[in-house]
Formats: structure tokens, C-alpha cells, sequence
């Protein structure tokens, strides 16, 4: 640089640097022979005479006991403190570069712990597996020989072992975050990084009880794993500790902020673990949610079961998952036919579960009832320890239809919304309970009813409370007459035809909102 400068100012420079002795000047760079001699006096331009002609030495700006050597020319004063300025300049940038340069191997070893524990976490979705090689490089880096992550458990309140080198994790019990006597419940309380040096008779005095004592006469250091989301706060969420420094006592405060810089790493390292594992658990959620739902739905039956007999269309739409509402369609002995469809008081798991056991008990329950009341009376005494815990109750209706004798019985246990259609009429009849919903009072019998049953006449027209109590985009119920308006408009259509278009009302009614309950149709013809 200083021969290309010279060549643009056409003219001979030299750097000279005082030496130590402060009396003389020693170049540095730059071409030429013999030196100007003692150090100028003062911090002006002097024209010196060498063995090679006068010269000038022009002070160099920002660099102390720094002169610039230059021939004695046509240049001027102004023309000098130019060229030396730029020296200056130039030198000042040669000093940070190399001063950067020594820093920067002076700190290799931590920056390449930064890049390292970067990559294990890059290529780790589970914190654990990382955990334990994170705490070996940052050990190396910092020469401890022992180290622990304390990660914060959100639930129980506490600080829990996530890793450990040096020790077992299986010793240390967790930590309650108000434990007055826990260094790393207080760092983690104070967000704050506390450091022990045994040979700091102050920091001795300081804490003396708990962790402390355990390490006193040994470096501690313990800093806080803090994690900041976007546009918040940050939130300490773990610990990370390190002890026994090989060779020095104590941790330097170039270790402290390695170490705090390695925790903030963990920290988002920590945050996204439970974020990916909070979405495996959802998503394991959603897959056994969906086989619940799919199992629960193979415990109903196919319409294929008496569709030999009759024109039946059925269908069950759980609000959730799973849901409370089921049906069964029976093919009895002497070609008569067994329909049923139960409700039970909620909706979801527990609901289900009641469900299940309607189902799994219903066959076996009508097939060897005398009656349709009977049936009822027998399912809720397979029901009955369930519904008394969970303080729940099951409507249902169980009617049995005898083509050769024209005869329809039903029992009703609380289930309002049955109906006996007249499709050549034109009119509808609703099938009153005959007792109380199972589950409500014990002992409840009732008797049955009978009506006349015509052959591709007479329709049997079924529904759960999701069906008409949904509620519209105005705010109004779907309501019994709607369902009722469409298998009588349809009544000349196969059932198949009248069950989708009540489903397609519903959905179009609702705006296709989700459910508030289950939503179940039954439609028969014999």
C-alpha cells in the first residue's frame, strides 16, 4: 500500500516508529538508507537532513510517536498532512484487522462450540438426544468436569434433570422453583447467572447452604436457559450448571458469556422440542381419535342387514369423534324386523362408551326379549352401573315390525322424536314414551304400544335431538316439521333419497358449521 502511495504522490516514503527508548526512530517501512536521527521534537513537520538529501517528516495522525518520511519536494504543507493522514488511516485499519485477527484465534475454540452445539441442534428434533452432547462440548470448551440442564416442567412446577455429565442424573430429585436454598431454583427465579469462586473469601461468604455447600471449595457456575418468542418477553425455562473447572479455580467472565450464550441457544432449542412434541401428540391424538371414530361407526349396522326385507336408509354423524347416539336394525324370527335408536345424555368419550355397551348389549337383549318393552327394561339393567357413575341417562326407542300380521309394537323410553308416517295420507303421528329414559328411575316397566303396520305404506321416521335442535345461521332450530317436510315431499322416493336431503338441509341450514351434537336418522319402509 505505502509503494503504491508513493507512486501516485511521486515521491519517496518511509514510516519511522520512536523506539523504545523514546530518543531515536527505527523505520518500519519503506525504502532507503541511514535515518533522519533522534525523534523530532514536539508534533510539527521537520525538514531533516540524510545521508540521501532532506527530507521531511511529517507526524502521523492517530499514531502516537509514528512519522512519515517523504522527499523534500514541490509538495506542500497541506500536501503532506494529506499523505500522512492516510498513512494514519491505513495503519489504524492494519491494527484492527490484526487485533481481530488475534481475538478471533484467541476464541476459536468458543466459536466453533457455538457452530458445533448449532449443528447437534439443527439435526436434533429431540432435545434429549442433543442434551448430553451439548453439555460435553460446552465442558470441554470451559474445562468442567461436571454439568447438568435443568429444563422446567410447566405442570408439577419444578426443574428436572434433562442431562447430566459427570454425575447421574438418576441422583438429583427434582428441584422446586421456590426452593429458598437451590442455586438453580434462584437463578432460574432471577434470571440472573450466579458464579462461585473458592477463592473469593466474599463470594464464600455469600451462599454457603444448599447446592453451594455441596460445591464449596470448587468453580460453580449457573446461568439461566432463557427463551424470547417474537414480540415478548423473554422467560427463563431451564438451568444450565457446570463445576469443577480443571486447572483455574474460577470461570472467567469470557466463560459466563460463552455459557450464557450457549444457554440461549438451548433455549429455543428447548422451546421448539416441546412444540414438535406437543404436534406428535396431537397428531397421535388425531390418529387414535380417528380410529375411535371409525371403530365406533363399524359397531352400527350396515342397512344391508335387512335390506332384503325392507327400504331402509340410516346414518350417525358423531359431533366429536365419538358420540352417545346409535341405532340397530334387527332381522327377527318369522321375517318380523327389530329398529331401535338411543340417544344417550352427552356427547364424547364418556358417551361412547355407553354407546359401545347399548350396542354390544341391544342384539342380544331383543332377540331374547318377549317385547319391545321388555328389551328396554333388560338393556337398562346392562347399562345401569355406568349410567348411575356417570350420572347419565339413555333415550331409546325399540319398535318391532310383523308384516304377516299388519302390527307395529314400541316401547319409548323418553325418545320424543319418533314418527309413524302415512305416505299415501300425507300425515305423520308421533310414538309417545311408554316410560321414562333409561337410567331415570329404576324399575320404570311401561307397556307397549301397537299400531297398524300397511305394507309399502306405513314409514318409520327416527331422530336424535342433533338433528332437529341445530341451529341455523340466524339463530333459529332446524326443528321436527323441516325433517318431517322432506320425507313428505319425498315420500314417494326410495329412503336412500330422503335421508341425504334432511343431511343436506342440516348442512346448508348451519352454514356448514360444526355440530353441537350428535345427529342421527333412521327412516324404514316394509
Amino acid at each position: 500500500m505505502l509503494e503504491a502511495l508513493a507512486r501516485v504522490a511521486r515521491t519517496r516514503l518511509r514510516i519511522w516508529r520512536a523506539e523504545a527508548d523514546g530518543g531515536t526512530l527505527l523505520a518500519v517501512a519503506g525504502r532507503g538508507n541511514g535515518q533522519p536521527g533522534p525523534v523530532p521534537k514536539g508534533r510539527a513537520a521537520t525538514r531533516v537532513d540524510t545521508p540521501d538529501g532532506p527530507v521531511w517528516l511529517e507526524p502521523v495522525h492517530g499514531a502516537d510517536g509514528v512519522w512519515l518520511e517523504m522527499d523534500d519536494g514541490p509538495a506542500s504543507g497541506d500536501e503532506r498532512q494529506a499523505l500522512a493522514r492516510v498513512v494514519g488511516e491505513w495503519l489504524a485499519t492494519e491494527s484492527e484487522t490484526a487485533r481481530v485477527a488475534a481475538e478471533l484465534s484467541e476464541r476459536y475454540e468458543e466459536i466453533d462450540l457455538i457452530y458445533t452445539i448449532s449443528e447437534i441442534l439443527g439435526h436434533t428434533i429431540r432435545l434429549d438426544d442433543a442434551a448430553q452432547n451439548i453439555l460435553r462440548e460446552v465442558s470441554n470448551v470451559v474445562r468442567a468436569r461436571r454439568a447438568t440442564l435443568l429444563v422446567f416442567d410447566p405442570d408439577q412446577k419444578v426443574l428436572r434433570v434433562a442431562a447430566a455429565l459427570g454425575v447421574d442424573a438418576a441422583d438429583f430429585d427434582p428441584v422446586e422453583i421456590d426452593d429458598p436454598v437451590s442455586v438453580a431454583a434462584s437463578v432460574f427465579r432471577d434470571g440472573r447467572t450466579m458464579s462461585y469462586d473458592p477463592n473469593d473469601p466474599a463470594a464464600s461468604r455469600t451462599r454457603t447452604s444448599g447446592e453451594m455447600r455441596r460445591y464449596r471449595g470448587r468453580a460453580f457456575l449457573s446461568v439461566p436457559v432463557v427463551y424470547a418468542a417474537p414480540g415478548q418477553a423473554a422467560r427463563p425455562i431451564g438451568v444450565l450448571n457446570l463445576t469443577d473447572r480443571v486447572g483455574e479455580d474460577a470461570f472467567s467472565a469470557g466463560d459466563r458469556k460463552l455459557v450464557t450464550a450457549i444457554a440461549n441457544q438451548i433455549g429455543a432449542a428447548i422451546e421448539n422440542s416441546r412444540l414438535v412434541e406437543n404436534d406428535l401428540r396431537q397428531e397421535r391424538v388425531r390418529q387414535e381419535l380417528a380410529l375411535a371414530h371409525d371403530l365406533q361407526l363399524k359397531l352400527l349396522p350396515s342397512p344391508l342387514v335387512i335390506a332384503a326385507r325392507a327400504d331402509v336408509a340410516a346414518r350417525c354423524r358423531p359431533a366429536e369423534s365419538v358420540g352417545g347416539d346409535f341405532y340397530n336394525l334387527l332381522r327377527l324370527p318369522n321375517d318380523r324386523i327389530g329398529v331401535m335408536i338411543g340417544d344417550v345424555s352427552s356427547h364424547g368419550f364418556s358417551a361412547a362408551l355407553i354407546m359401545a355397551q347399548a350396542m354390544a348389549a341391544a342384539g342380544i337383549h331383543a332377540e331374547a326379549a318377549e317385547s319391545p318393552t321388555d328389551a328396554l327394561s333388560r338393556l337398562e339393567e346392562s347399562l345401569g352401573d355406568e349410567l348411575q357413575r356417570t350420572e347419565m341417562f339413555v333415550t331409546a326407542f325399540y319398535a318391532v315390525i310383523d308384516p304377516a300380521v299388519e302390527k307395529l309394537w314400541y316401547g319409548n323410553a323418553g325418545h320424543a322424536l319418533a314418527y309413524l308416517v302415512d305416505t299415501e295420507a300425507g300425515t305423520t303421528e308421533r310414538l309417545p314414551a311408554t316410560r321414562t329414559p333409561l337410567g331415570v328411575t329404576a324399575g320404570s316397566l311401561g307397556i307397549d304400544q301397537t299400531r297398524r303396520w300397511r305394507q309399502r305404506r306405513d314409514l318409520l321416521c327416527l331422530f336424535t335431538d342433533g338433528v332437529t335442535d341445530a341451529i341455523g345461521t340466524r339463530g333459529e332450530r332446524f326443528g321436527e316439521d323441516r325433517a318431517l317436510a322432506h320425507v313428505l315431499r319425498m315420500r314417494a322416493r326410495p329412503a336412500r333419497e330422503m335421508l341425504e336431503a334432511i343431511f343436506a338441509d342440516l348442512a346448508a341450514f348451519t352454514g356448514g358449521a360444526p355440530a353441537n351434537d350428535d345427529r342421527t336418522v333412521v327412516l324404514l319402509r316394509v
